[in-house]
C-alpha cells in the first residue's frame, strides 16, 4: 500500500470512528438521555480513539490532504445519516456543499 493510500486509509477510519461517535451522541440527544448516559460516554470514547487514528493518518499525508478527506467523508456520511436515520431534510444548499466537498477532495488528491 502506497504512502498516500495508507494516509487516506487512516483518515477514512478516523472519520468513520467520529461518525459513529456523532451518531451515538445524536441518538442520546434525540432520546432525551443525560450527558452521563452510555451513548454519550461511547461517543466521547470514540472521539478520543479517533485522535490516535488521526496521529497515524498525518504521518502519511499532509495536514491539508487529511483535513479535506476527513471533512468530505464526515460531511457526506453525516448528511446521509441525518437524512435517512434522523429524518433531517437536505436542501439545494446541502447538495451543493456536498458537491464542493467532493470536488475539493479530488483537487487535493491530484495536487499530491
Amino acid at each position: 500500500m502506497g504512502h498516500l493510500a495508507f494516509g487516506y486509509f487512516f483518515t477514512f477510519f478516523t472519520a468513520m470512528t467520529v461518525i459513529i461517535g456523532d451518531f451515538a451522541i445524536k441518538s442520546a440527544v434525540d432520546h432525551g438521555l443525560p450527558i452521563t448516559s452510555k451513548h454519550v460516554i461511547l461517543g466521547i470514547a470514540l472521539y478520543g480513539f479517533s485522535a490516535i487514528l488521526w496521529f497515524y493518518a498525518m504521518q502519511h499525508v499532509t495536514l491539508a490532504q487529511a483535513g479535506v478527506a476527513y471533512s468530505m467523508l464526515t460531511l457526506i456520511a453525516l448528511a446521509v445519516l441525518g437524512a435517512v436515520y434522523f429524518g433531517e431534510p437536505l436542501h439545494t444548499r446541502e447538495y451543493l456543499g456536498l458537491g464542493c466537498a467532493l470536488l475539493s477532495m479530488i483537487l487535493m488528491s491530484r495536487i499530491a
